[in-house]
């Protein structure tokens, strides 16, 4: 259907150690388009706090094709959105299997629409843009929606 690129760099200083401790997790994500992403580790994997990181990066990707998703089908239903926001979180731990993995994603999108949208028809949006967001559907995480009112 459709292919992607980007580039990931990574450079190791002029004079700089590299052990596990000490090696920079600083890089960059350039995008086809030239958006350029300063990118690290998660702190909690001796990474920046002040950079995107991976884990933040597929949470926020999940969200959006979440987002994407319910617009176009709210769009192609003749239901006008005004506004969406979501604030998702996802959880890092040790899956059943024993390996550090995004085991969980929760979404918490708020869409507001010009006119009154009742909670039935909400729903069915949401379970329809789930059903069909690629992303969630590439994910072995549990990922859950949560419309907020």
């Amino acid at each position: 259907m459709s292919d992607h690129t980007a580039t990931v760099a990574w450079h190791l200083a002029p004079a700089a150690r590299f052990d596990h401790d000490t090696f920079d997790r600083a890089h960059e994500w350039t995008f086809a388009g030239g958006e350029v992403v300063q990118a690290s580790a998660s702190p909690d994997f001796l990474g920046s706090n002040n950079r995107v990181n991976p884990d933040e990066a597929v949470i926020a990707a999940t969200s959006s094709c979440h987002m994407l998703t319910f617009l176009a089908i709210a769009a192609k239903k003749g239901l006008k959105v005004l506004s969406y926001v979501d604030r998702p979180f996802g959880t890092v731990q040790e899956d059943a299997q024993g390996r550090v993995a995004i085991t969980r994603i929760e979404l918490r999108p708020k869409a507001v629409f010009d006119e009154d949208v009742d909670e039935q028809t909400l729903n069915r949006l949401h379970d329809s843009a789930h059903r069909n967001c690629f992303i969630a559907n590439s994910l072995r995480s549990d990922v859950s929606v949560r419309p907020q009112r």
